[in-house]
């Protein structure tokens, strides 16, 4: 049993009873503010932006404020339970850090420094296929923590069965296939500062790293880091992808597949036709379609057709421990958090984004006793109330 927000509460207190200009922030609009004064206009629109008019990032917060918590008294809250279990394992904590690629435009140990402050915390890491270093080398840094692996689906099948068995092999426990990037979306922002990261060999960690990518290549990525960089761009992402193709990822790994970005009650269907073992809401945190749904407006309606039979998780909007709350009582297995982390990154590195996801943790440890509530596995719709 847990008291962990009570904890975080205190020492905050108690470690910053003088005033400190430059102690690090508490509320997530100053982690942003920060990040944005620490980073040039690149990196942080790279991280800050979503696609055309950012409707569908205003989308995913709106989602969550239509759910009002409705808070019970008098219910012993003393001890609360925060752990979740997800496909056999058991996490001290509903919330995963979401795969997140390029991080070293962020802060210069990019992923290592996210892992090891997840894995310190207990948050499971689920580490990109477009990250700035192999994903051999945030294993080691994670060493026995929990880990997924998200891919990114290449049009090279040696390219993509090699990442699936690397994955396996160096610990991953699960795989996240990201289907709602066949190809990047129109994003105003990066076309302004005319930013794309993996041109300049950022993010590419995983294919310059790997045996099949090279292998397709006249030179080593050394010798010739141009010519690897233009056959990543002729590989990234795939667009001629069905759902049968879904027996490809299951001949090359063993490891449970949880499919990300489904947002159709259809698709959820079709997921558990081809064997899906997790689904994961998400409209890429409005990065890549414009005017979409709301992820979290869409996470009943994939409840609906799943029917328990497969982990749901969501992400796009987590900002506060009371989404986190919201989330899980319309029946979220766990959530995934994003550009709070990235924030965190930026403003301190690895100890950033210790903090941003410790408080984040706590304040949903607090929010959901003062809501009379014991368990993150208990909560349910009725401790809600949808304002139309």
């Amino acid at each position: 049993m847990s008291n962990f927000g009570n904890r975080v509460q205190f020492n905050v207190y108690q470690t910053m009873q003088s005033p400190d200009p430059n102690r690090l922030p508490v509320i997530y609009e100053e982690w942003e503010k920060r990040a944005q004064e620490v980073l040039e206009d690149g990196p942080y629109y790279y991280v800050a932006g979503g696609a055309g008019g950012e409707k569908t990032m205003q989308a995913n917060l709106r989602a969550f404020h239509r759910w009002n918590i409705v808070p019970r008294m008098l219910r012993d809250v003393s001890e609360r339970d925060l752990t979740v279990n997800l496909l056999g394992t058991t996490f001290d904590f509903p919330v995963m850090h979401a795969p997140i690629g390029v991080q070293s435009i962020i802060h210069p140990e990019g992923e290592l420094a996210s892992a090891r402050a997840s894995a310190e915390i207990g948050v499971p890491y689920i580490a990109s296929s477009a990250s700035s270093v192999p994903m051999e080398e945030i294993a080691k840094a994670m060493g026995a923590a929990p880990r997924w692996f998200q891919l990114y689906w290449s049009k090279d099948p040696d390219v993509t069965a090699s990442f699936l068995k690397r994955a396996e092999d160096s610990g991953y426990s699960a795989i996240v296939v990201t289907l709602d990037t066949p190809m990047m979306a129109w994003r105003e922002y990066d076309l302004k500062h005319v930013y794309l990261p993996f041109l300049a060999g950022e993010g590419v960690g995983n294919y310059l790293s790997d045996p099949a990518f090279c292998a397709k290549l006249e030179k080593s990525p050394i010798e010739d880091p141009t010519a690897a960089i233009m056959y990543w761009t002729q590989v990234f992402g795939n667009a001629s992808l069905t759902w049968k193709d879904i027996a490809f990822l299951r001949k090359h790994t063993s490891l449970p597949i949880l499919l990300k970005g489904v947002l159709h009650p259809d698709d959820a269907k079709l997921a558990l036709e081809h064997g899906a073992d997790g689904l994961i809401v998400s409209n890429h945190g409005g990065r890549q379609v414009d005017g979409a749904l709301g992820a979290l407006e869409a996470l009943p309606l994939i409840l609906d057709v799943v029917k328990e039979q497969v982990p749901v998780l969501m992400d796009s909007g987590i900002r506060r421990g009371s989404d986190v709350i919201k989330a899980m009582a319309l029946g979220a297995s766990a959530v995934l958090v994003g550009r709070p982390c990235m924030y965190g990154l930026a403003v301190a590195g690895e100890l950033g984004v210790k903090e941003v996801l410790k408080n984040l943790i706590a304040d949903m440890d607090l929010t959901m006793a003062l809501a009379g509530e014991r368990s993150v596995r208990e909560l349910r719709r009725s401790i809600l109330v949808e304002t139309k």
